[in-house]
């Protein structure tokens, strides 16, 4: 029977992995899932009718702005150009700030966050890891302007979309923060060139 063990502990590794499901790499989407989970359980504290969206927005909201931070402090790390450290800086103070009142809103709303920014945006970090110099600087100004244009626009849309008024609230106080960005990183992209 001992000659047995080892075996069965391997078979049963293999048929737990098995039954688990597929695994995915990407927090965003395993945050979604748990949320659509939660929704149709009826375990979410936000109507069911609109939680769905709202989940989502918040979830693209953390992911945007974890990535945020870490590509800040990237910055801050890689860059030789005073304009991009100062740009960095301020990605990882304003984002921070931001992910840590949208973790408690989240909380209080049953809303289950990505744990990582996702798989696009661990790329882009990789990849900018990859490079120094001037050619770092650029390709990260151009990643924050990309970046924020797309933001700025999800807030917005989000602003006619997001029912629950917490999470609206939450949209009103952050996106004049993303403009200002915006504005900011358009001056160095047009400087940096």
């Amino acid at each position: 029977m001992k000659k047995f063990f080892p075996f069965m502990g391997l078979a049963l590794i293999w048929v737990g992995s098995g039954c688990s499901g597929p695994t995915t790499k990407d927090s965003t989407a395993a945050a979604d899932s748990v949320n659509t989970a939660k929704i149709d359980s009826g375990s979410s504290k936000v109507a069911s009718s609109t939680a769905e969206e709202d989940s989502q927005f918040a979830v693209k909201a953390a992911n945007g702005g974890m990535a945020e931070v870490e590509l800040g402090q990237l910055a801050q790390e890689k860059s030789k150009d005073a304009r991009v450290k100062s740009f960095g800086a301020m990605m990882v103070a304003d984002h921070s700030k931001a992910n840590d009142e949208l973790k408690a809103l989240a909380t209080s709303k049953n809303i289950t966050l990505p744990a990582a920014p996702g798989e696009d945006e661990q790329k882009l970090k990789a990849d900018l890891s990859e490079k120094s110099g001037k050619d770092f600087d650029k390709a990260y100004i151009e990643a924050m302007l990309k970046d924020h244009q797309k933001d700025v626009k999800e807030f917005e849309d989000a602003r006619s979309k997001v029912k629950d008024p917490d999470l609206l609230t939450f949209i009103d106080k952050t996106l004049p923060v993303l403009k200002k960005h915006l504005q900011h990183v358009e001056t160095i992209s047009k400087e940096i060139k």
